[in-house]
């Protein structure tokens, strides 16, 4: 019995250390960065208008000056149509492979510090680097899922050429960037082939 005591010190006292050293952590927990992602996010959003349902219509406002609908009831994503495409007669197809062009930005480091940077991972801005593509509503295909939901979203409601800006929370963003917890304002241009 006393071999068991002297056995359990150690062992006690290695958890007491890893208990002490993860207390003193300064690091924020998920909940915090949770709490961080909501906050960036309905600040960013409180400069826009907003429209918390779907159009019964299925007809968007469109422009620079449009709202930003709510397209999940959780508000995971929020979308901003610069342009519908053709809504009846070119949606995407079931595998089709998407190509896209996209910009984003992080909005915690804009609630932070007030600017909007562009991420450098982006292929907008340079027509030499090759556009992103995914098969439509396929997510068994890595090429399809490393972009998480988000960005396959507007497609459900717009036409394959159109045009938005998206706010991404990051539960339906990059699924390698799940555990940042960071949101990200996408600009995304949809096409059939590559451009």
């Amino acid at each position: 019995m006393k071999n068991n005591r002297l056995l359990n010190k150690p062992v006690l006292l290695v958890l007491l250390v890893l208990v002490a050293l993860v207390s003193c952590n300064d690091d924020r927990s998920y909940a915090d960065r949770l709490n961080e992602e909501r906050n960036a996010v309905n600040a960013f959003l409180a400069n826009h208008r907003v429209v918390m349902s779907l159009p019964k219509d299925s007809v968007f406002e469109v422009g620079t000056d449009a709202p930003y609908y709510r397209l999940d009831p959780d508000g995971n994503i929020y979308m901003q149509v610069l342009n519908a495409g053709d809504r009846i007669g070119d949606r995407a197809k079931k595998g089709e492979p998407i190509y896209f062009r996209y910009s984003r930005y992080n909005l915690t480091n804009w609630y932070a510090y007030g600017t909007l940077v562009a991420s450098e991972d982006g292929n907008e801005k340079s027509m030499s680097s090759s556009p992103a593509y995914f098969n439509y509503n396929d997510y068994t295909l890595p090429s399809s899922s490393q972009w998480g939901y988000g960005l396959q979203y507007p497609l459900l409601f717009l036409g394959v050429e159109c045009e938005v800006n998206l706010v991404v929370k990051s539960q339906f963003g990059f699924t390698n960037e799940l555990s940042y917890v960071t949101p990200f304002l996408f600009h995304v241009r949809y096409f059939h082939s590559q451009i």
